[in-house]
């Protein structure tokens, strides 16, 4: 089961970078999001997943690493999926997505930092679902007002 929470934790080995495995795993998933775009309820029910399987794998981790690792980077996949959710699947609005999305959860404004201390792999989660939501909700007023 180890091996199983690594694999996830790691985003498949992407957290072992020794220096940018957040903003690799960010990266990564966009690049994926933007060449095998699927439905919003396909959406909604991998989010879910991950979160849960994230959850689960940074609590595993978190035992064997300190908390909220940088080796963990599950947590930036979620969050970049929160940041992209339920918005066109088009290069401009993942571009951006990714940048409001790295902004947020590194500089850990508005109650995110504080969101990082929650218990376990809750709190390894909670910040970038929280980095995700002000993403989200800057990139559909976007998308919404046609800036970009």
């Amino acid at each position: 089961m180890r091996k199983i929470a690594t694999i996830i934790a790691t985003a498949g080995g992407i957290g072992f970078l020794v220096k940018g495995g957040g903003t690799a795993a960010a990266v990564v998933f966009c690049i994926a999001w933007y060449f095998f775009p699927i439905g919003f309820v396909y959406q909604a029910l991998l989010l879910v997943a991950i979160l849960a399987v994230g959850t689960w794998s940074a609590t595993k981790m978190e035992t064997v690493w300190e908390h909220d690792s940088n080796r963990i980077v599950i947590d930036e996949v979620a969050g970049m999926m929160i940041t992209l959710l339920f918005l066109p699947q088009q290069s401009v609005y993942i571009i951006t997505g990714c940048v409001l999305f790295r902004f947020f959860d590194i500089v850990k404004p508005l109650g995110i930092k504080r969101a990082e201390s929650l218990p376990r792999g809750i709190g390894v989660m909670a910040d970038d679902v929280l980095a995700g939501v002000y993403a989200q909700l800057i990139l559909r007023a976007i998308v919404m007002g046609k800036f970009l």
